[in-house]
């Protein structure tokens, strides 16, 4: 089989470097068809770069994010279209991000894009089951068209590591952008309550929200947080080596509910003890006391019970990382999700 995975996609991003990766794994040919330069000459690159292509590979996947490209995909495209959505353009600037009012042009401009994007397409990729439902809920899609592919780690880059000499403090790591999906506020507080614990914490991105954040922690006095600005991902390994536990996401955003982070991948990947928010989508994937531990969304209170169990509990510590691993070895890397898409291919190409 070969197919041709087209945008104008940053192809370094993790998202489409796992799913070309892992068709590439399992014996796909992949042609990588990808322009970011400015609207219209980025059609102009994509239109002749297809050109010598046509009529020559069996799906166009637009990866993500493909939402501007996805009419001229349908206008130049001999095969059935692929569209890794990912996520919502309008749920994340509108509701998650704030960056405009719901009422504003600029909100019906997201929306607009969103719905286009997957009534052009012949299959919608997604992330869980309840992504699918909102998509298929607010912009009314076909529900047949949708698939759900999980989102994974890039294991060339997120691997268990050494064991490094124990400290006197416990380290708790997040990483990701600070916006109100993360909840890192909630991170913030539950260190204040803790900070009589032997327990630090270290918070690594940039964001909308940095700056609230970095104030919120001036505030509350907090001694034994650090932060660090955005990081490249072959940067990350070194710090997520020398935690005790990884933080997943806490807010509570509609999205917050319907989303895995990549982080949570990444510290399952590198073998890590992982705390998360209990959400519809966290539970398609992850059981609590076996692969994680939940606690409540927006709620540092029991963020901080959570913190304090596997603090005094590093027996508990050690089986949640080797059960976490395990789970990922089993259906997260990218040789799998891989597969998954492989088959997805296969199954559609028989329906039709």
């Amino acid at each position: 089989m070969r197919v041709m995975y087209f945008g104008s996609y940053n192809q370094n991003y993790s998202r489409n470097r796992i799913l070309i990766e892992g068709l590439r794994f399992n014996g796909v040919e992949v042609v990588e068809i990808h322009d970011r330069s400015s609207f219209l000459l980025k059609y102009l690159k994509l239109f002749f770069k297809h050109w010598p292509y046509r009529r020559r590979y069996d799906f166009l996947i637009v990866g993500f994010p493909g939402f501007t490209v996805m009419p001229l995909a349908k206008l130049i495209a001999t095969a059935p279209i692929i569209f890794d959505a990912f996520l919502s353009l309008y749920d994340s600037n509108v509701f998650d991000r704030k960056i405009c009012s719901p009422k504003s042009l600029r909100a019906k401009y997201y929306y607009f894009l969103d719905r286009w994007s997957c009534q052009l397409a012949d299959l919608i990729l997604l992330d869980t089951k309840e992504h699918i439902k909102y998509f298929v809920e607010v912009f009314r899609t076909d529900r047949q068209k949708f698939r759900r592919i999980f989102i994974g780690a890039q294991d060339e880059i997120f691997l268990p590591q050494p064991a490094l000499p124990a400290k006197d403090n416990l380290s708790v790591l997040f990483w990701g952008w600070m916006i109100p999906l993360q909840g890192v506020e909630f991170i913030l507080q539950a260190a204040k309550i803790l900070e009589q614990e032997p327990i630090e914490f270290l918070l690594i991105g940039g964001g909308v929200e940095r700056d609230k954040m970095l104030k919120l922690a001036g505030e509350l006095g907090l001694a034994k947080v650090k932060f660090l600005p955005g990081l490249k991902q072959e940067q990350l390994p070194a710090y997520i080596a020398q935690a005790g536990i990884c933080l997943g996401i806490f807010g509570q955003t509609s999205k917050a509910r319907r989303v895995i982070p990549n982080k949570v991948y990444e510290a399952l990947a590198s073998q890590k003890a992982v705390i998360t928010a209990r959400t519809e989508a966290s539970r398609e994937v992850l059981v609590d006391g076996e692969h994680c531990l939940f606690c409540r969304p927006a709620d540092p209170q029991d963020l901080a019970e959570k913190i304090k169990i596997l603090k005094s509990n590093p027996d508990l510590r050690q089986r949640l990382a080797r059960q976490g691993y395990k789970l990922y070895l089993q259906k997260f890397t990218p040789r799998n999700l891989g597969f998954e898409f492989l088959t997805i291919l296969q199954n559609y190409a028989k329906e039709k």
